[in-house]
């Protein structure tokens, strides 16, 4: 990264906030701008590119993705945002090698997280990547000491770390006034009824890859729906943004909401590794997976719980996909923190709230600072990668922090699948003392992918 690349990502950009991004992005002008790809052109993908364009720092050369039909949503995205002209690719080394980017969003599925990810930054790209950061904790022990042999940034997007609400929230637990913390619960309720019904293997689209989707995962049979739709019939398949529920591309629930939560647990208290986790869970609700050449449903579990034990306290993670939830302070998503001096709920949509241990003492609250579409603070997030980058220093959201919190939800659904609880040794990430257990923290690959060596 050359110096005029560093003064130029060095704009202030708090004038411009209140503006459409695609405004803000034309009131930037002059300098050199970072090249930028968009690996994986779906749903969030978009919203981080909206952001990394609204900054106006920069110049859209890239976009790559296995299913054709992402593209034409994606050039309109760019045409209003910036007007640049990106190529399109569908394999990310032909995107890599032929763009030279400096920066690379990775937007795809979970399972598809890691081999872009490194391989971008051995391309000298610094790195915005989704959450959880890897399929399997040996994956992302992978990317994190890639981000560190190369000198890249590599930034997650695990936007709760700046969401206003959330800096303050932890400010407030961290200044004593929750007191001594014995318990926190995390949290994510939420709708659903009876039975799942198998979906239907169908064709798969001309315009999508479905081999390549797959990539290092298994190769399942393909009932996904279309990215051009917004229906909830669309997202039931694999494709698009069913994928969470499938635990050959991702970890259900806990590897996608828990990933916020219990890394708000170790940011707020300072903590790195649990020493015990137990998880329990299952489909007593949505019934038992099936997979069969002319149908599936989905296998995560649809609730599930786990404790994992810390030194000074210990954390409950709790999610259904049934009942609902309208009985936590009216948010279906969140954590209490439980304190000798009252009880902490840091919320997403509706903010934080301390409750005293005294009636005497005044409820304490405040609201959320949250953006549109999609009630997230990606353009917060945005602009601090860009410091780190400017900066040489460590975003706030930095791949090694993240790493551990996604190693909690991993080792909890590790847990879940062996049906025991384990003892993990977090600074040299091993289970100790069930060496089937310890398979599971990484998985072959399938034939012609080659797994990340750490």
């Amino acid at each position: 990264m050359n110096r005029r690349h560093f003064l130029h990502a060095s704009a202030a950009a708090s004038g411009l906030a209140a503006l459409p991004f695609h405004v803000r992005a034309a009131e930037k002008s002059g300098g050199p701008k970072f090249r930028t790809v968009l690996i994986g052109c779906g749903w969030w993908g978009n919203n981080i590119l909206r952001e990394a364009m609204a900054s106006g720092q920069c110049q859209v050369v890239g976009l790559c993705d296995v299913d054709s039909r992402q593209f034409a949503a994606t050039l309109a995205n760019v045409a209003q945002g910036t007007g640049d002209t990106p190529k399109t690719f569908k394999d990310y080394r032909e995107c890599l090698a032929a763009t030279k980017p400096e920066i690379a969003i990775i937007g795809t599925p979970d399972h598809w997280h890691a081999l872009p990810a490194i391989a971008a930054m051995k391309a000298g790209a610094h790195i915005y990547v989704e959450k959880p950061i890897g399929h399997t904790v040996a994956e992302g022990r992978a990317m994190v000491n890639t981000a560190r042999a190369t000198g890249r940034v590599a930034q997650v997007g695990t936007h709760r770390r700046i969401s206003p609400h959330n800096v303050s929230g932890r400010d407030f637990i961290r200044s004593g006034k929750l007191g001594d913390i014995g318990m926190v619960r995390c949290f994510v309720n939420y709708g659903g009824s009876g039975p799942e019904k198998p979906r239907p293997t169908v064709a798969v689209p001309a315009e999508l890859d479905w081999d390549f989707w797959c990539g290092p995962a298994p190769l399942r049979p393909f009932n996904g729906g279309d990215p051009r739709e917004n229906s909830g019939a669309s997202r039931g398949g694999i494709h698009p943004r069913g994928f969470r529920n499938y635990l050959d591309y991702a970890n259900g629930t806990l590897g996608d909401w828990g990933i916020h939560w219990l890394d708000q647990v170790l940011w707020v208290t300072g903590e790195k590794y649990p020493k015990k986790v137990y998880s329990t869970g299952g489909r007593p609700i949505a019934g038992a997976p099936l997979l069969t050449p002319e149908a599936q449903t989905t296998d995560a579990p649809d609730h599930q719980l786990a404790t994992y034990a810390f030194d000074k306290f210990s954390v409950q993670w709790e999610h259904r996909r049934f009942g609902a939830n309208h009985t936590d302070k009216g948010e279906n998503v969140g954590c209490y923190f439980y304190g000798t001096k009252g009880i902490f709920h840091m919320g997403w949509q509706k903010g934080w709230t301390f409750y005293p241990s005294s009636d005497k003492d005044p409820v304490v609250s405040e609201a959320a600072k949250l953006n549109s579409p999609d009630a997230q603070n990606i353009k917060e997030l945005w602009a601090d990668f860009l410091r780190a980058i400017r900066t040489g220093t460590k975003p706030v959201s930095d791949i090694g922090d993240v790493h551990l919190s996604t190693n909690m939800a991993l080792l909890g659904m590790i847990s879940l699948k062996v049906g025991r609880s384990l003892e993990w040794d977090g600074e040299k990430e091993r289970i100790v003392g069930d060496d089937a257990a310890h398979k599971l923290l990484r998985r072959e690959y399938r034939k012609g992918w080659e797994y990340p060596k750490a």
